[in-house]
């Protein structure tokens, strides 16, 4: 149908850009259309998404931490991918492009700005970030995953839209899995990022040591670590005698999500959306190093919803952390009740609403 013009995504860096970017790929091309991902080397690194997707690399840059100092560098590094990508939009003569946040989309974004393209962008987090803001006032629409987003100006109201985060299928099947709060034995799911989180890898296991041994009893862990920290976790949780599984990383972490009763995470983008729609409750720990402290933000939108509790790191401790814990797995109606407020909060559809804003905002068929 549209094969010879297709819709392009911008997108990189980081799975939080990615995977929202891969799952509006699947959803455009179920309804026939063509997709084209441009990306920077990062985002060529992520396993199984975009498969079968045609991909061009151009270069961009960030100032990352040193700020000023890279300046010249990296503008020269967007200037080069936006020239590049200008060459292949006059080739491919898309339909539309929509950035997904990130220095790696400006390049694409600046050069259909500069083509007069049909252009959006979509923001994952609960805080406008810092190249959304910048391409806001050029762009015809935006999609947004919170009904509030700071820093997103009144001016800019016409033209948002609230899509919701998209999400993996396996988290929209995991949707489906009754959440039973009553269950014998509970699981309790900590996950840091494929990195791990090193505070989570030290406190949580300490603060099911300090549960009361009834509760230690129904607890099943699956903790999703460093492989430096493996041998200490699970040491920690075989002394306080409960099960554990620890892995650097799990390839069915859905199905992990799926299966949990609380999970202990940080509050990136993609992870709250995931728990949202899952229905899964959860005990958020922002980074406090992102920028515009977007992670509070997102946890605070879950908490809001009745569907999390958010602990700052400079309070993430053992004894309060098993304060939150003993709160829910000794109270099955206040853990049920949680888990309602995050499925409340959650965007199962948002897939299929982000490629509606794509496909009215581009050149019709």
């Amino acid at each position: 149908m549209t094969a010879n013009r297709p819709y392009i995504l911008a997108a990189g860096g980081t799975g939080g850009h990615m995977v929202p970017a891969h799952v509006l790929a699947l959803e455009l091309k179920a309804r026939g259309h063509a997709v084209h991902l441009v990306t920077d080397t990062r985002g060529l690194r992520f396993p199984g998404l975009f498969e079968g997707v045609p991909r061009t690399v151009v270069d961009s840059g960030s100032p990352g931490r040193s700020g000023w100092k890279s300046a010249p560098g990296v503008a020269l590094s967007i200037w080069r991918g936006r020239s590049a990508a200008r060459k292949l939009f006059r080739d491919l003569k898309p339909r539309a492009v929509i950035g997904f946040g990130g220095y790696p989309a400006l390049p694409s974004l600046l050069a259909a700005v500069s083509l007069k393209l049909p252009t959006l962008i979509h923001e994952q987090n609960a805080v406008l970030g810092r190249v959304n803001r910048f391409l806001a006032p050029r762009v015809r629409a935006i999609g947004t995953s919170y009904a509030s987003v700071r820093r997103l100006i009144p001016g800019w109201a016409a033209k948002t839209t609230l899509t919701g985060n998209p999400v993996r299928a396996e988290i929209i099947a995991a949707r489906a899995i009754a959440f039973d709060a009553d269950a014998p034995r509970l699981l309790l799911l900590v996950t840091g990022g494929s990195q791990g989180a090193a505070i989570l890898n030290t406190v949580v296991p300490a603060a099911v040591a300090l549960l009361p041994e009834t509760l230690r009893a129904r607890l099943s862990v699956v903790h999703q670590g460093r492989d430096e920290d493996a041998a200490h976790i699970g040491e920690t949780y075989r002394a306080a005698g409960v099960a554990a599984q620890t892995q650097a990383y799990f390839t069915d972490l859905p199905a992990q999500i799926a299966a949990a009763h609380i999970v202990v995470a940080r509050s990136g983008a993609s992870t709250v959306a995931e728990l949202a729609v899952a229905g899964r409750p959860a005990i958020l720990v922002p980074l406090p190093i992102a920028t515009d402290d977007h992670q509070t933000d997102n946890a605070q939108g879950l908490a809001a919803a009745g569907g999390a509790i958010v602990i700052p790191q400079p309070r993430f401790n053992a004894e309060v952390v098993a304060q939150a814990l003993t709160a829910w797995l000794s109270d099955p109606k206040a853990l049920a009740a949680a888990a309602a407020g995050a499925r409340s909060a959650g965007h199962p559809d948002a897939a299929a609403r982000l490629a509606d804003l794509v496909i009215s905002t581009g050149y019709p068929s």
